[in-house]
């Protein structure tokens, strides 16, 4: 038992023989951008009071975000996407490779986050709210 569970590396992430770290890293970054970026287009609450019905199907594209991104990056990293998750499981396996790329797992998933929250909040949220003052503004209506 304890030998198959050294054999999968103990749950811990750890860059995957053939990848190097700056693959790693930018897998874990793009990984959580799509995460975030749909948790946050889903759940947004300017765009659920246009469409009431979002917030009841929100799930869904998050839970399908959640599996495309582990079906890309399980190869790469084992899909950390989530810190607290790779940290756990470093603290518990205890082996050298886990923890020399522990920085993966806490860099590359702040990276993606920040870059969706910006994304949403100063690209789609202000291309929103000007598309919808030019539409107020226009005479013809």
């Amino acid at each position: 038992m304890k030998s198959e569970y050294n054999s999968h590396g103990g749950g811990a992430n750890t860059v995957a023989t053939g990848y190097n770290k700056g693959t790693a890293l930018g897998a874990e970054i793009i990984g959580t951008f799509v995460l975030v970026y749909t948790v946050f287009s889903a759940t947004d609450p300017k765009r659920s009071a246009r469409d009431s019905h979002v917030p009841v199907l929100a799930p869904l594209p998050i839970g399908f975000a959640v599996f495309m991104v582990h079906l890309a990056t399980i190869p790469i990293t084992g899909t950390g996407i989530n810190p607290a998750r790779s940290f756990g499981a470093a603290v518990i396996y205890n082996n050298d490779k886990a923890w020399d790329d522990q920085w993966i797992f806490w860099v590359g998933p702040m990276v993606g986050a920040l870059a969706a929250a910006a994304y949403h909040q100063y690209i789609l949220r202000a291309a929103a709210i000007k598309a919808l003052g030019s539409f107020r503004s226009n005479p013809s209506n």
